[in-house]
């Protein structure tokens, strides 16, 4: 996959914004724990990137999922991975079922305003005893009449305390886990819906992480996405372009690479530039090569899954070794840094504190070896 010259105009409109409107503020919203996600999404959604995959028809610009990819790439010149994560939610990750599989009304409802900017949207899949384990959660849906009554609760939902609608993952009848689950669009000023509490996390601080509990909130059934049952299996598809946006992503490990070198070129050390020592500087191109090769692999699987191949494999390969490539890039340039690594105040210090998550969110690295052990046939069949 190359970037055309399309890609590449939407990725410099995209940086030249968050140098603009978003790295200056990164500072303070890291302090603040949170960033005023109406306000940066509805100037992102003017600017048409809440809806580059999305239908012409509510507000997006009908490209294919390769935008989103390249979007997700150029993200990284934000400064932070918190702003960046509660955008691919948005875009990513909450609404990718609801373009596909949602009916015309709840589409105009809840899609629309989302591209536009004038909704943010976020993920309700994750609870207190399944966060990878999609299949146990036990938020119920029952009907009521035309309606659904919701009882559970959600944890570690991203953007959660700003949200005007969550996209919810819940169990809508009895049988199979894989088979009677629905994702229901719930607007979260609906009664019942309570915020329990902002998380404070490690990392990806300016991002505001909330656990919500739903206590008898009613909504109406035309609010489901597609069909009844079908949840668990559009959440599938919704992780498989999660997981490859998470990678790309990652390619941002790039930025600090670079940062690391200048940081390295200038500071030095029994006199001469720290940056002159052959571990090092072996260490940064070993670095640097590994990040171009997840690069290759995240284009691959995105060219596959244009061509409408099922990328399940690949994709969960490239989340399993984005986790691992950021992880090594951010604790070696930390440590390459020296006291000053281990400062708050510094990027590389931002970095290997935020991308710490990518191992964990949106499915854990041993989900991932476990996803691709069974599409090699390898997994044993209780295991």
């Amino acid at each position: 996959m190359i970037y055309t010259e399309e890609h590449l105009k939407m990725q410099d409109t995209l940086k030249k914004f968050l140098h603009k409107e978003v790295r200056p503020h990164v500072d303070e919203w890291e302090k603040a724990g949170i960033f005023p996600a109406h306000e940066v999404f509805k100037k992102l959604g003017n600017l048409g990137l809440l809806g580059l995959c999305k239908p012409v028809e509510y507000g997006g610009s009908g490209l294919d999922y390769s935008y989103s990819v390249a979007m997700a790439e150029a993200l990284g010149e934000a400064g932070c991975g918190g702003v960046p994560m509660a955008i691919g939610v948005q875009t990513d990750m909450a609404t990718p079922a609801l373009a596909r599989f949602g009916s015309d009304e709840v589409k105009k409802e809840f899609l629309a305003p989302s591209i536009s900017g004038d909704y943010v949207a976020c993920l309700g899949v994750s609870e207190v005893g399944a966060g990878s384990d999609v299949a146990s959660i036990k938020t119920t849906a029952r009907k009521d009449g035309d309606d659904y009554i919701i009882n559970g609760g959600k944890m570690w939902t991203t953007n959660g305390t700003q949200a005007d609608w969550m996209c919810l993952l819940a169990n809508t009848g009895e049988g199979s886990a894989h088979r009677n689950k629905s994702l229901i669009c719930v607007p979260m000023k609906t009664k019942g819906v309570e915020i329990a509490r902002k998380l404070k996390k490690a990392g990806m601080n300016s991002s505001d992480t909330a656990q919500i509990h739903l206590d008898n909130v009613r909504v109406p059934q035309r609010y489901r996405i597609g069909e009844e049952g079908m949840g668990f299996t559009y959440q599938m598809q919704q992780f498989q372009e999660e997981r490859l946006w998470g990678a790309a992503n990652a390619l941002s490990a790039d930025l600090v690479i670079r940062e690391t070198i200048n940081y390295l070129r200038e500071r030095k050390a029994f006199g001469k530039p720290l940056l002159d020592n052959q571990y090092i500087y072996f260490k940064l191109a070993e670095l640097q090569s590994d990040v171009e090769m997840l690069r290759s692999l995240v284009y691959r699987a995105t060219e596959l899954y244009l061509q409408g191949t099922d990328v399940t494999q690949l994709a969960s390969m490239a989340k399993l070794k984005a986790g691992r490539v950021v992880r090594e890039v951010g604790d070696w340039c930390v440590q390459f840094w020296g006291g000053m690594g281990y400062m708050e105040e510094t990027y590389v210090n931002r970095f290997w504190r935020d991308t710490r998550l990518s191992s964990i969110g949106g499915g854990a690295d041993e989900v991932m070896m476990g996803i691709i052990a069974k599409t090699m046939g390898i997994m044993p069949r209780n295991g």
